[in-house]
């Protein structure tokens, strides 16, 4: 009998962690007569309606997955996004400080929306340099992938040959991708809420398995 090679299912290698990067739920809407909480000086708007329908989604599609633990930030928009999900499982959400979004500096109350909408320079230069420090006092850009890096790397040297979700903000999807692919700065921004990416890191070798997976979302 002539002997069979099939095509293979892929898993991460001995000793890896499996990372699935979950970008919270939509958030409340920024107003000019309104601005947003701070929580050490980032932003801490609550989930909108639409979030909270999200995060619902985002605990069935992942609710069967053998996850050894849920990570969120110290924001409390991940914390209401993991908590489907960690009902679910039974799992008490880990804070990692290091994953939280970028800061905004000066527009981190909420202006930052506001003057995206109004097409702020200074917003047009950050976006044309990929340098978030271009907004006034907020963190630069190889400030965000430093501490991005250390988070995730963190993660996975306590998770080896496991599973976790990560519950994190868009800056921080985009900055994971593009330090795990070496693509341009701002190449993965623009996650979607609710979305799921994933994330093999083994060392400080990382490698992207998914980007802004939507399906359960429909």
């Amino acid at each position: 009998m002539t002997r069979e090679y099939h095509q293979t299912k892929y898993a991460p290698p001995a000793g890896a962690a499996d990372l699935l990067l979950i970008r919270h739920g939509r958030t409340e809407a920024s107003r000019q007569d309104y601005r947003f909480p701070l929580v050490d000086g980032h932003g801490d708007p609550a989930l909108h309606p639409e979030g909270e329908e999200q995060a619902i989604k985002v605990g069935e599609r992942l609710k069967h997955e053998p996850l050894a633990a849920i990570y969120v930030t110290t924001l409390r928009r991940t914390h209401q996004t993991a908590a489907p999900l960690a009902a679910h499982l039974g799992l008490t959400p880990v804070v990692e400080a290091d994953l939280r979004e970028v800061r905004m500096g000066d527009w981190d109350d909420g202006s930052y929306r506001i003057k995206a909408h109004e097409g702020a320079p200074e917003i047009q230069r950050a976006h044309a340099r990929q340098e978030w420090g271009e907004i006034p006092n907020a963190e630069t850009t190889a400030e965000l992938h430093a501490r991005v890096r250390r988070g995730l790397l963190a993660i996975a040297a306590r998770h080896p040959d496991q599973r976790v979700a990560v519950v994190v903000h868009g800056g921080v999807i985009g900055a994971a991708m593009a330090i795990a692919s070496g693509a341009q700065a701002f190449h993965f921004n623009g996650s979607d809420n609710g979305s799921i990416s994933r994330l093999v890191i083994r060392g400080e070798t990382m490698w992207i398995k998914g980007f802004n997976e939507i399906a359960h979302l429909a």
